[in-house]
Parts: structure tokens; sequence; C-alpha cells
């Protein structure tokens, strides 16, 4: 395991040394009881509320002590052994990167304290070494706790040390470099800027490059859109930017308008009909607004297990286009060794093409039903099929699907064409919107077979809502249909609402049936 090597004045940091000074800052009671844990090194947090039994979190248990209850006394003892807490609720212990903070009540008292442990963790970053020397803009996405601040701390390190780079830390809670005035030795030569309030980590993002002319700028958790912005400006000045954000996935990081921008940002875009027609889309689709601020994306899957995207520009256009992203997948083994396990690719769907009908043919019997998305954003599809663990495949070809997943304007514009593309004997189900509520609805239609009878009724039910159109149209009078199950009545009311008429389906299942009213 490959290891940047640290500033030649200083001595790597010892974790059992720090945590003594943790556990001093504690009540002598619950102090003593966790010098007596055999596991100690394995302490995660102490979690300290008033009235209420001291809890401690260990990597693989926890631990509520019943006998003890804290009192005011026990979280004055604490505050009064940290610094001072900032307007973040947070604190910590002079040159080391345990982070203390605070729950207070209405008045300002404050009620509880999380203390968190710090450790400086060397070693981490093999696995992506060649990404974070390549000089590209990185960003880790990830769930609470699982590294992304421990890898930004020895990507600093190793950037400044190794690489001779001049690194600025933008540490808004001095998670980075821990607390006090001198900053954790974990960091290298890497210089450090505190912030004073979190609200203007934007303003202390541009001050870093403006005064100090740093190559690499590292930030920590980028969760605000002047933030983003200011992101974007470090970025389009050259500056090798490092940093963290909310969200666990790429996918994610689009669906939230707040950083979207990170990844180039989304707009609307309206397509002429030929470039609709060759897509298989509605005339209005999303694209990427402008260049990514990050060229990496780096998702940290577990402690030893990442996905990586190495082109964001080419992976966010292709998810828009409707492709399921398919990033590096990197893991450390048992041997420290690091291995790609899978690579890079990102599989383009293929725009519908027309195709002549084939003879009619019926879904086939199989426990994965195949469907054709029509209108309807690939991935979303895919992540509702994901997210549900649904027996479903999504089809890139119309003619091997089981059934049409279709949006409503789709079928609206030009429902006849839609038909001779697709076939008259696929099952179509129809969703209003794109939207993922939308969607799983009508997956879930799907897996219960609701469909299945459209093929046989829908023939016969058509040929009857033309008869009955044209009758309503030359005697201005109401018609009631045949009764039919819910996807016909579907079909057929959309055929009425093409000629113009109004309609409504009236009665109770199974004899539920749509009344075609005069114009």
């Amino acid at each position: 395991m490959t290891r940047a090597p640290h500033s030649p004045n200083e001595k790597l940091p010892d974790n059992r040394e720090e945590l003594e000074l943790l556990l001093e800052a504690l009540p002598p009671v619950i102090r003593q009881r966790l010098q007596d844990l055999p596991d100690l090194d394995d302490l995660i947090e102490v979690v300290l509320d008033f009235g209420r039994p001291a809890e401690i979190r260990l990597k693989t248990r926890f631990e509520r002590f019943h006998d003890y209850i804290v009192s005011e006394d026990d979280l004055r003892y604490v505050s009064d052994r940290i610094s001072e807490f900032g307007k973040d609720n947070r604190a910590g212990i002079e040159r080391t990167l345990h982070r203390i903070s605070a729950i207070r009540n209405r008045q300002g008292r404050i009620i509880g304290l999380t203390c968190r442990v710090g450790r400086a963790i060397y070693g981490t970053i093999d696995i992506i070494e060649d990404i974070v020397e390549s000089g590209r803009s990185i960003l880790l996405l990830g769930r609470p706790g699982i590294g992304k601040t421990t890898k930004l701390r020895e990507m600093a390190r190793l950037l400044a040390d190794r690489m001779n780079k001049r690194v600025v830390i933008v540490d808004t809670s001095n998670e980075i470099a821990g607390d006090g005035d001198i900053p954790h030795p974990a960091i290298g030569s890497a210089r450090r800027m505190q912030v004073v309030d979190p609200s203007l980590q934007h303003q202390i993002m541009i001050e870093a490059v403006e005064n100090h002319m740093p190559e690499v700028v590292v930030i920590d958790e980028i969760g605000t859109e002047a933030e983003a912005y200011a992101a974007r400006t470090i970025a389009e000045r050259g500056v090798q930017l490092i940093g963290t954000a909310h969200g666990q996935t790429l996918e994610n990081l689009m669906l939230n308008p707040t950083l979207c921008d990170l990844i180039g940002g989304i707009q609307a875009v309206t397509l002429s009909d030929e470039e609709a027609r060759r897509r298989g889309t509605q005339k209005t689709v999303l694209e990427r607004k402008a260049p990514p601020t990050f060229d990496v994306v780096i998702e940290i899957l577990d402690y030893d297990r990442l996905a990586v995207h190495h082109d964001v520009q080419q992976t966010v256009d292709a998810i828009l286009r409707g492709a399921a992203p398919r990033p590096e997948i990197r893991i450390r083994g048992a041997d420290g060794q690091v291995e790609v396990v899978a690579a890079e690719a990102t599989k383009r769907v293929e725009p519908v093409v027309e195709a002549p009908v084939e003879p009619k043919r019926r879904p086939v019997a199989s426990s994965v039903v195949r469907v054709f998305p029509y209108g309807i954003a690939r991935t979303r599809l895919e992540r509702v099929v994901r997210e549900r663990r649904l027996p479903i495949a999504v089809s890139s070809d119309p003619e091997s699907a089981d059934v049409i997943l279709a949006i409503r304007s789709a079928m609206q514009r030009k429902p006849e064409r839609f038909r001779e593309r697709l076939g008259r004997s696929v099952p179509v189900v129809v969703v209003r919107s794109n939207t993922l509520s939308q969607i799983a609805e009508a997956m879930q239609e799907i897996l219960a077979g609701q469909f299945e009878q459209e093929v046989e009724h829908t023939n016969g039910a058509m040929e009857e809502v033309l008869e009955a159109i044209r009758v309503v149209k030359s005697r201005g009078k109401p018609y009631d249909l045949s009764p039919q199950p819910s996807p016909v009545r579907r079909t057929q009311h959309r055929a009425i609402e093409q000629h113009n008429l109004r309609s409504e389906s009236v009665g109770k299942e199974p004899r539920r049936f749509v009344r075609i009213l005069p114009p």
C-alpha cells in the first residue's frame, strides 16, 4: 500500500494519544468505562443527552449506560475542556481531528453533545492515486461516515508533500485539519483557511484563489448554490478542485437543483420534429447547460469499493439521452491490492426506428418482463426497477419487448404512427408524466398482469369505439360502450379524445364502462 511521505520535521500523529485527549474531556465515570473497553480503538462517538443514559457507538455495536443519566454538570464539564462552539454548533480539541457537536434548546442552552472520534488514517487513496495525480478536478460522493473527509485529508497531503503543489484547504468546520490555529499534521504541508461563519464558505473559497495563488483547492461539503458557483469560478481559473458534496450518486446530483451546476447544470431544450422522431423522445428534452465544474466524480460505495466516472461530461450527456451509467468499479482486496473489477462503459440507447408490424403475439410467459420505454427517461425507469428490485428488464428493442411503457403526450401527438411503429399486438401502458411515482405505479400495474387482457380486447373494443363515435356525431346523443378492463378503457378515452369528443367512465368494477358524450 503506497503512502505519501510526511513533513520531515513532524512525526505522524498517534491516534491512540489523540483519543486519550478526547477521553480526558469526558466526565470521569464515562472516561473510566471507556478505558476499560477491550475494543476502545473501535470507538466512533460518545453521545451525551441531558436527562438520558449516556451512549457509546463502536464499529460493530453500541451500548447505553442505563445506570448513568447525563446531567447538566456533565455537559458543562465537557464544554469547559474543549474549544468554543462556532455558529455551526461545532467545536474540537486543539490539534486533533475530534469533533464535538452541540444540541441546544430554544433558549440556546446546550442539552446534548455528540463527541465524534477523529482519526488520521493513511493509505486510503492508493485506490485512486492515479486520478489524484492526473491534475483533474475530483468530486467525492457518498453517505455520511463513509470516509469522504478522510480521503480529502490524504489527497491534500499527497499533493502538497509528494507533488510539491501549493494546496489550500477551505476548512469550514475544522474537520479536515482539526481544531486550533495550527493545522493537524495529517494534511502535511498544505495550508488551511478557516471559515468564521459557514454561510461565508463561498467567499473564503474565492479569497483563497485571489489571495494565495493555489494550484489546488480542497473543499469539504459543498452544499449551497453560492458554493457551487464559487467552485465553478475556481475551476474556470485553471485551479485543480477537490471536494465533496451531499449525495450518493451522480444521478442524485443531477436531480438536485441546488448542486446540479457542479456537473454542468441541466436545462430544457425544444427539439425539431425530425430530431425528436430520431431520438424517439418528446420534443422537449433535458440537456447539459455548461461544461462540468468537476472532471471526475467518484462514488464511495464502501470503504474499499469505489465507482469512478472518468468523464463527467460524457456520462451526464449519456444519462440525459437515456443511457444507463456504467462507471468503473475499483476495489481494494484483503491483500491490499487495488483491482478494477468493471471497466467504465456507458451504453447508448438507440433511437426508436420504424419497423413493420409483426403478427399478433401474446406476452412471453417469463419471470422477468421486458419493458420498452417510449418517451420515458430510461434512467428513471431503471432507477425504479433498481430501487424496488422489480423483476423487470428494460429493453432497447420494441420488437422484443413484452410491454411498451409510453408517455401520454407521445401517444396523443401521433397515435396511429405510434401503433404502426410499435406493433398493435404489444400491450401499451401509458403514464401521464415522466415522474418516478407515475413510472412506479405503471410498473406495479405491469407486474400485476392487468395489461394481459388488453391484447384480447383491444381490437374489438376499438372497433366498437369507432362505430360509437360515428353514431354520437350523427345523432348528437351519448353512447355507452361495453364494460372493459381499466387499460382498455384508457385506450378508448384516448381514441375518443383524438376525435374531439368528450368521454367519462361510469359504473363500478367489473362492469365499469366508457360513455361517449356529444360535442
